[in-house]
C-alpha cells in the first residue's frame, strides 16, 4: 500500500531491495551550509550569486554540491562561507572543513586532484548526512526530519540536513563521508546502528545501499562478496576488475582480511522487482541479482 509520500510503503521499511543503489556520480563532495529554505532543486534556492557561481563551478568539475544545515536549528544567514569537502575516490577517502570569506578562494581543482584545497583543514570525525528535502520529495522531510534530530542527539557535531542525495524511495536516506557509504529505509535503531559500525570502519549490510562513486553492478558485486564472506570492514572488499558480457557483468572481487587475501569471480545481472502499490498498480524498481561467484585463490594462512 503507498504510504502518502508517492511511493509504496515496502520502499520504505527495507522490505524491496535497495542493493546497488548509491549515487554514481558522486565520488568528490562540496557541502555548504545554507540554513534554508531549500527549493526543489539547487539552481532555484535563493543564494548569494557567488554560492550560485560556486554550485555551478563544482558541477562543472563532477563535483557534487550538496546544501546542509543542522538538525532543527536555522541560525541567521550571513557570516564566512562555511563548507566541508570530501574526496570518496580511491582507497583513502577524505574529508576537510574550511570557512572562506569569498567562494573564489576555494580551490576545487586541487580537489578532483585528490589534494586538499588550501585552507580547509582535514577533519577526523565522520559527517552523516539525513535527506531532509521536503521540496523535492515530502518522504525525505516526513521520515528525515526525525531521524535527523535523532541522530544528532546521540552524535552531536556530526550529523547534517542535506538536500537531494538521490533515491527518494528509499527515505530516510543516510550518507556517511568521506567514503560515501549510503544507507536507505532508515529507522532509528537501523541509523544510529550504521552510524556506529561507520565510526569503527565497518558497514552494515541491512539496508546498504553501497558506496557512491562506483557503477552499480560493481557495487552489487561487493554486496555479494560482503554478504558470502561475512566481512564488514569499509577497506575488506573492492572491485578490482569487470567486464560486460552481454547484459551481466563479471567483476573480480578482492576480499582482504588480517589472515590474506582471496579473489572472487562474481557475476551479476540485472534484475526488477515489482513493488505493490495498491491493488491496481505497481513500481518496479531495477536490481540486481547474483548469478555466479566463486573462489579464484585461496585464502592465504
Amino acid at each position: 500500500m503507498a504510504n502518502g509520500c508517492g511511493h509504496p510503503a515496502a520502499l520504505h521499511t527495507g522490505e524491496a531491495p535497495i542493493l546497488a543503489s548509491a549515487t554514481v556520480g558522486a565520488r568528490f563532495w562540496l557541502l555548504i551550509e545554507h540554513s534554508g529554505p531549500w527549493a526543489a532543486h539547487l539552481d532555484e534556492c535563493r543564494l548569494p550569486d557567488d554560492v550560485h557561481a560556486l554550485i555551478d563551478r563544482a558541477t562543472s568539475l563532477g563535483v557534487r554540491p550538496q546544501l546542509i544545515r543542522r538538525p532543527g536549528r536555522r541560525p541567521a544567514p550571513g557570516g564566512p562561507l562555511h563548507v566541508f569537502v570530501a574526496s570518496s575516490a580511491g582507497a583513502r577517502p577524505w574529508l576537510a572543513e574550511g570557512s572562506f570569506e569569498s567562494s573564489d578562494d576555494l580551490d576545487l581543482g586541487s580537489l578532483v586532484h585528490g589534494v586538499v584545497p588550501e585552507s580547509c583543514i582535514l577533519v577526523n570525525e565522520p559527517v552523516f548526512l539525513v535527506c531532509t528535502h521536503a521540496k523535492r520529495n515530502a518522504c525525505c522531510a516526513r521520515l528525515g526530519l526525525p531521524l535527523a534530530r535523532f541522530l544528532d542527539e546521540n552524535l552531536p557535531g556530526n550529523v547534517w540536513e542535506t538536500t537531494h542525495v538521490g533515491g527518494d524511495r528509499y527515505a530516510a536516506n543516510l550518507v556517511c563521508l568521506p567514503h560515501g557509504l549510503y544507507y536507505g529505509s532508515m529507522s532509528q535503531a537501523a541509523a544510529i546502528a550504521a552510524a556506529n559500525a561507520y565510526r569503527n570502519d565497518e558497514v552494515v549490510l541491512d539496508r546498504y545501499r553501497g558506496r557512491a562513486g562506483i557503477p552499480e553492478p560493481l557495487q552489487a558485486a561487493e554486496h555479494f562478496v560482503r554478504a558470502h564472506t561475512g566481512e564488514l570492514s569499509v577497506s575488506g572488499v573492492a572491485v578490482e576488475s569487470s567486464r560486460s558480457e552481454g547484459d551481466a557483468t563479471v567483476c573480480i572481487v578482492h576480499h582482504t582480511k588480517p589472515g590474506g587475501l582471496s579473489r572472487f569471480r562474481v557475476v551479476v545481472e540485472p534484475a526488477v522487482f515489482a513493488a505493490p502499490c495498491g491493488t491496481a498498480c505497481t513500481e518496479e524498481i531495477s536490481t540486481y541479482r547474483l548469478a555466479e561467484l566463486s573462489e579464484l585463490t585461496p585464502a592465504l594462512t
